[in-house]
């Protein structure tokens, strides 16, 4: 078998294939693949791959290669300086190498900020899920989870059958330092969540992009919404915040008052508003914006975006602008309707032209809408329409990804409602539900950490610095932090999702409202969070699955979630998947110290350990709803004076600035 050998790996050198990791965006994996898919599938092409073959991504400067066989490869993306063995050699056609020759590839020029590499064959790794792309954060796929290093050797599969053939110039995608995206409207718009005002300052600011960017997300700076209400509720005290759902790759995301363009290694669920969503031709463009590039985005009609198959013309990926006659006037909702039985509206929201999220309901916490969510997952789910992609559930939401070439918004819009009018009332729910006992570091030493490098590096004078747990304490008007850790301990917190900040990570909700502690998240988010760190956003628990960015109030930290041991499988893990965790599943804490926990991590790396407890069960919602019915009045007060301490808290940032009242 011929191989290529790293003599120099560049700075982030992967592995990636397209288009991606499929099918687990409701467990928190998200499809990676390359940024700039487009770069990279032309790639293939010129050297007779298909699509689907891995090849190397690599950003800012690429690799230098040596192959032991005679081969065939080409370069694509940012241009860069390309030479065989010291000749010049050129872009966007198939070069042929004889065995020995090395292939060097120097940094990006003005334009652009990522090259590809594509080789006859394919780059012939392990799949894992499904896919040979590489998820640094998750320590998958790809070269063992990682970056490529000088000295590594990559194993090239058989070449096939298919033309070698230059790219043609009309082909060829037009970079730039000043980027025009196109963007539908949805799923979360004005006069909801955004001024009218702030729609306009989107659509005619361009905006920066931030040095604080990478595959996970783009950060942008621009101007700070106004925001259309005071707050989040339940969801959050900042205006950005609701109820977790599931985000598109290429949507904007506001995490606080800061946008950022979620890219292929970004969060699948999270609990911010989206007001726009580049379609899914145009996100190639995301895998070329480098730092100091500006943006702009135009609206688009879903109807009128470009095909994501094609890779000739009709991509329209040669024009520097957007050709466009303006946006769905629509504010990103298809459509509203009513569950079967009247009592509950169901909206249908634009999520870019590639999903739809439906949604249950008004903006509240209530057990009831996660059971209709349910509901519609398993009929659609049983069913497997032809061009269905994804199902992630949310808090009230549900998110349906489909391929728009062969399943149109329209079409899934007709089907989805059809679903609706025929699902069963939501108090017949009765799932499967078991409890799972962890261990839990209160005040762990490394939420600490993170706390500290959040107020060195981002944000010193946030209300939730120095100590989130006495900001907890504060905003649900406690007498004090033990109040607190008996609250969390007390609690028995039902998953309604997974996937919340990656890998298997629970969005939980305690079943006794009394035990509902609600706080923000932090504005703008934390850039780094320790694995397995645990948080309360709004009035959700989370464990976060894995190293990465974040903006939950820590409580403290435990064992982990996701099993990065695959195949072989840790204790409380199932060896059909990687993750602990389910819908429906019931988390209860138990403490430890911070040394214990330390020793029970290392146990669970070790495939060994008792850490998990794990009983059988079920949850019924009509029983849950008997147990609400007979605590109401001492619900209602607790609740109320929650409120009230919130009330305060947000009163005090008003007047001190942290947001416009």
């Amino acid at each position: 078998m011929t191989a290529c050998e790293i003599l120099r790996a560049g700075p982030f050198t992967t592995v990636q294939d397209w288009p991606g990791r499929a099918g687990y965006w409701k467990v928190g994996v998200p499809p990676s693949g390359p940024m700039d898919d487009l770069s990279f599938r032309l790639a293939n092409q010129a050297v007779g791959n298909p699509d689907s073959a891995a090849g190397l991504e690599a950003t800012m400067a690429g690799p230098r290669l040596r192959f032991d066989e005679p081969t065939v490869v080409a370069v694509t993306g940012a241009p860069a300086s390309i030479s065989i063995d010291g000749t010049p050699a050129a872009q966007w056609v198939p070069l042929h190498l004889q065995a020995g020759q090395v292939l060097d590839i120097g940094t990006v020029g003005a334009v652009g900020l990522r090259v590809y590499v594509a080789v006859a064959g394919g780059i012939d790794v392990e799949e894992y899920l499904g896919s040979r792309s590489t998820f640094t954060m998750g320590r998958f796929g790809g070269k063992d989870g990682r970056t490529l290093a000088d000295g590594d050797t990559l194993p090239i599969g058989p070449a096939g059958s298919g033309p070698i053939t230059r790219i043609l110039t009309d082909e060829i995608p037009a970079l730039t330092n000043s980027w025009e995206l196109a963007v539908t409207v949805g799923p979360h718009s004005a006069p909801e969540f955004f001024t009218a005002a702030d729609i306009d300052d989107l659509m005619s600011t361009g905006y920066e992009v931030h040095f604080n960017s990478d595959r996970t997300g783009i950060r942008l700076i621009g101007p700070q919404p106004r925001w259309a209400r005071s707050d989040g509720g339940e969801a959050g005290l900042h205006p950005s915040n609701i109820h977790d759902n599931a985000y598109s790759v290429g949507a904007l995301d506001f995490t606080g008052d800061t946008p950022i363009l979620l890219g292929p290694d970004g969060p699948s669920l999270g609990g911010f508003v989206c007001p726009v969503t580049v379609v899914a031709a145009e996100r190639w463009k995301l895998g070329q914006l480098k730092p100091g590039d500006t943006v702009r985005f135009v609206a688009v009609r879903s109807r009128a975006a470009a095909s994501p198959s094609t890779l000739g013309r009709d991509r329209r990926a040669s024009f520097p602008h957007v050709l466009s006659t303006g946006g769905d006037a629509d504010h990103g909702i298809l459509g509203r309707t009513t569950t079967a039985d009247g009592t509950t509206e169901v909206t249908h929201r634009r999520s870019g032209d590639d999903n739809i999220l439906v949604e249950y309901g008004d903006m509240r916490l209530d057990l009831e809408l996660r059971a209709r969510v349910h509901a519609l997952s398993e009929r659609i789910a049983a069913e497997q329409p032809r061009g269905l992609i994804d199902l992630t559930p949310g808090i009230r939401s549900l998110q349906v990804k489909a391929d728009p070439d062969v399943w149109s918004q329209t079409s899934m819009l007709q089907w989805l409602s059809e679903c609706e009018a025929q699902l069963p009332s939501a108090d017949d729910l009765v799932v499967p539900s078991r409890v799972v006992d962890l261990p839990l570091s209160w005040d762990d030493p490394a939420t600490r950490e993170a706390i500290e490098r959040y107020m060195l590096g981002v944000r010193s004078d946030a209300p939730w610095c120095p100590w989130n747990i006495e900001f907890i304490r504060r905003m649900n008007g406690l007498d004090s932090v033990d109040d607190v850790h008996r609250i969390v301990f007390d609690a028995e917190y039902l998953v309604l999702g997974l996937g919340d900040v990656y890998l298997g990570a629970p969005v939980a909700v305690p079943l006794d409202p009394r035990h509902r502690l609600v706080t923000t998240k932090y504005n703008p988010a934390r850039t780094w969070t320790p694995e397995n760190a645990v948080g309360i956003g709004g009035a959700y628990l989370c464990i976060y699955g894995m190293e990465g960015p974040g903006g939950y109030q820590f409580v403290g930290r435990t064992t982990q979630v996701w099993n990065h041991r695959h195949p072989q499988t840790a204790p409380g893990f199932d060896p059909e998947h990687p993750w602990l965790l389910r819908f429906f599943d019931r988390i209860r804490w138990y403490p430890v110290s911070a040394e214990e926990l330390l020793d029970m991590r290392a146990d669970v790396a070790a495939g060994r350990g008792d850490s998990v407890r794990i009983t059988d069960g079920m949850f019924s919602l009509s029983a849950h709803q008997q147990f609400l019915d007979a605590h109401a009045d001492e619900i209602d007060a607790t609740r109320g004076a929650m409120e009230s301490a919130r009330a305060e808290e947000r009163e005090r940032w008003s007047q001190g600035g942290e947001f416009a009242a």
